[in-house]
């Protein structure tokens, strides 16, 4: 049985009163909102149909591309497997356009879902209104960089991610998982960065050690001196190299593209790696390379302008050779320095001979390639050394003592016309000085 809605009802009891001639034809138009044409037609559908004309004729058919109930079953128990139920309705939505070729609009699956009771787990805060800072307008211009520590892998325990992405198009340049926010992290993010995109005009970072000295507050202050020197970190001399600004953000809402970025990955990645059967960093590390092109295929914008700016690495520029940690020695005669408590040789090449007795040399530190030295823009493989032994004087056998005997006592003191006895220590006991001492002058003593 199909009712007549409200807007029927009125339909029909003016089309009613046309056809017994209370009103007329342009009167009904003006009540229904109609044409003449149009009451004309419908007056004929109710006198031949009677109140079943004034129904919609797709009422109660099912569209043609509507989702089949087999589908929809389909949707539900992939929906419950371990990984899918973790992700949110638009991630969900992705995931059954790459595994399982289901082609479903957003709107159709929040429906399916909502009425099976479903709720995506990424809540919605309320829209606070605030001034944001306008992007920019060329793709490599600026850069915002950060890590973030979470329970990536699903274990309990937790990494930090560091990444970096664009500010003029919100793609995702680098992602790299570690132990914890570091030094060394941060130097492969910008070697994934610059090996496929180049190298940026500036990257914009917070204020940490790793980024900045904590002098340069300081040597900015009033009383400071004058000739307080600031020293650049490793990172920071690492980007001076490359050319790279680093801008330093007062707060994390300066750098809000990069800390949403989080959010969203936090959402997302988590139920990647668990579909993927990913349980260590390296194997994470290596699906992170190819999934940002994943990423920024579904959410990156296109740039005000067209025109990148991001810079190609020179030729014979060796990244690896600046991405990683300097320090100054100074060699010995034997082309060895010291470093990290060992000695280090510099192995014998062509050009190793060029370098001069007490040279000073830039030692390279990189888990890539282990302790390298540089002297005059040539770098030199190293080795490990063992200080030289000192050399040892001769081994003396000690004396042997000769064997206590009472009768050759009297050849272990000496004569001395001045002061009589004198006594060599370390042979006869006191008593037995005494005796010797009476015998020798015949004349008897006290105690």
């Amino acid at each position: 049985m199909i009712s007549l809605t409200r807007e029927e009802h009125v339909r029909l009891d003016v089309l009613s009163k046309a056809n017994a001639g209370f009103i007329t034809v342009k009167e009904a138009a003006e009540k229904l909102g109609i044409s003449e044409r149009q009451i004309q037609r419908l007056k004929k559908e109710v006198r031949d149909n009677g109140p079943a004309a004034l129904i919609h004729k797709n009422t109660n058919r099912v569209p043609s591309h509507a989702l089949t109930k087999e589908t929809k079953a389909k949707i539900l128990a992939i929906r419950k497997k371990s990984g899918f139920k973790d992700s949110n309705f638009k991630h969900f939505q992705e995931l059954l356009a790459v595994n399982h070729q289901i082609e479903i609009s957003y709107s159709a699956l929040y429906r399916l879902l909502t009425e099976e009771g479903e709720k995506s787990p990424k809540k919605r805060r309320r829209f606070k209104k605030h001034r944001r800072r306008k992007r920019q307008e060329q793709a490599g211009s600026l850069v915002q960089i950060d890590a973030s520590p979470f329970d990536w892998l699903g274990n309990g325990t937790k990494f930090s991610l560091h990444g970096t992405i664009d500010d003029a198009t919100s793609q995702v340049t680098g992602l790299y998982l570690c132990k914890n926010e570091c030094m060394l992290g941060y130097h492969e993010v910008m070697r994934r960065m610059i090996g496929v995109f180049g190298i940026p005009d500036a990257i914009y970072a917070d204020r940490h050690t790793i980024f900045r000295s904590p002098n340069v507050d300081k040597a900015k202050a009033v009383d400071a001196p004058a000739d307080m020197k600031v020293k650049e970190t490793q990172f920071g001399r690492a980007m001076t190299e490359l050319g790279i600004h680093i801008i330093a953000a007062r707060s994390p809402q300066a750098k809000g593209r990069i800390e949403r970025l989080w959010g969203t990955l936090q959402s997302r990645l988590p139920v990647e790696f668990e579909i993927n059967n990913i349980k260590d960093l390296e194997s994470a590390n290596s699906f992170l390379q190819s999934y940002i092109f994943a990423f920024n295929s579904e959410l990156a914008v296109e740039p005000e302008d067209c025109e990148s700016a991001f810079l190609p690495l020179e030729e014979g520029v060796v990244l690896d050779h600046i991405l990683c940690i300097k320090e100054t020695r100074k060699l010995d005669n034997g082309q060895v320095f010291s470093y990290g408590g060992k000695l280090y040789q510099i192995e014998k090449t062509n050009y190793s001979n060029w370098i001069p007795p007490k040279a000073e040399i830039t030692v390279l530190v990189s888990p890539l390639f282990g302790v390298r030295a540089a002297y005059r823009n040539l770098v030199f493989e190293t080795k490990l050394t063992k200080p030289e032994k000192p050399a040892q004087s001769p081994v003396t056998e000690p004396k042997s003592r000769r064997p206590h005997n009472p009768n050759t006592l009297r050849s272990d003191f000496e004569f001395n016309s001045k002061d009589g006895v004198s006594w060599r220590p370390g042979l006869p006991s006191y008593c037995e000085v005494l005796n010797i001492v009476h015998e020798i002058f015949e004349r008897p003593y006290s105690a």
